[in-house]
């Protein structure tokens, strides 16, 4: 059977692949597509579309947009996008800015906590990548403060725990209408991490397109769920692994996969 896995991270963001790597993999496990869909950049996209051309792999250019919501985070998956638009390349250099200012604000908490991380610990392990809260994580890692990048999410820097900082520029309606300008489709990633689901009702209201319903996170009962509530809102199905390699090492590139008749779905809403 032929499938598709339509949430991949490379080293560009947080994932631990090169672009080259991920291509490899995808190849050695007979997977026929895959989204690159890295936070709040684009550079993977041209390097693993080029190592793919003449392969049976399709590399679907794609982001995951980082915005909030009130006092949330929300991420917003953006599929077959013009990744060399200028509107959304610009958008991306003011969000990669603000991260770095996030990662010092993270810091500064968890110096608060009796935890003394160097900030250059966290940019020598992100190098000319994104940076992110996973990049933090590795270094707590690294230097011995927790066992394991799940263990620093847990209790230090995930959503509502201690040292955890908001402060992302991006509404949920200016994130759906960047990708949509950029020729994207639009949906939203790992629905369970609301804990609201009213607010899906209301992103569609802002012209999301779609919802990530298989997601390793998602028991059968909420897969059931977004299922029905795709339908009742008239949203596209997706779904995928969020692999992050060595990062995420329990989640296997390609183990959620999805048919690849989803993946045309959302190829024929593409602007």
């Amino acid at each position: 059977m032929k499938f598709a896995d339509l949430h991949v991270h490379t080293s560009c963001s947080d994932g631990t692949y090169t672009p080259a790597q991920l291509v490899k993999e995808g190849l050695a496990r007979g997977i026929s597509a895959l989204a690159i869909v890295d936070h709040d950049t684009t550079e993977a996209l041209a390097q693993a579309i080029a190592e793919a051309q003449g392969t049976d792999l399709e590399i679907i250019p794609g982001i995951e947009l980082t915005a909030q919501h009130e006092n949330q985070e929300i991420h917003i998956l953006g599929y077959f996008l013009d990744y060399r638009n200028q509107e959304l390349l610009e958008k991306l250099k003011l969000m990669q800015l603000n991260r770095i200012e996030r990662v010092y604000k993270i810091i500064e908490n968890l110096e608060g906590l009796g935890i003394k991380l160097n900030p250059q610990t966290v940019f020598d392990i992100s190098g000319k990548a994104t940076v992110g809260r996973m990049h933090i994580a590795r270094a707590l890692v690294k230097d011995g403060f927790v066992g394991s990048t799940a263990e620093a999410f847990r209790k230090y820097i995930g959503d509502k725990s201690p040292a955890y900082v908001l402060g992302f520029r991006l509404s949920v309606p200016e994130a759906i209408k960047l990708i949509q300008a950029a020729g994207g489709v639009a949906v939203l990633a790992h629905p369970y991490m609301l804990r609201q689901d009213a607010l899906i009702k209301e992103f569609a209201g802002y012209g999301l397109e779609g919802i990530e319903v298989y997601y390793p996170e998602h028991s059968q009962a909420m897969v059931n769920f977004y299922l029905d509530l795709a339908k009742k809102l008239n949203l596209l199905v997706t779904g995928g692994t969020d692999f992050h390699g060595s990062a995420k090492p329990e989640i296997k590139l390609g183990m959620i996969k999805i048919p690849l008749e989803l993946v045309e779905k959302l190829r024929r809403v593409k602007k």
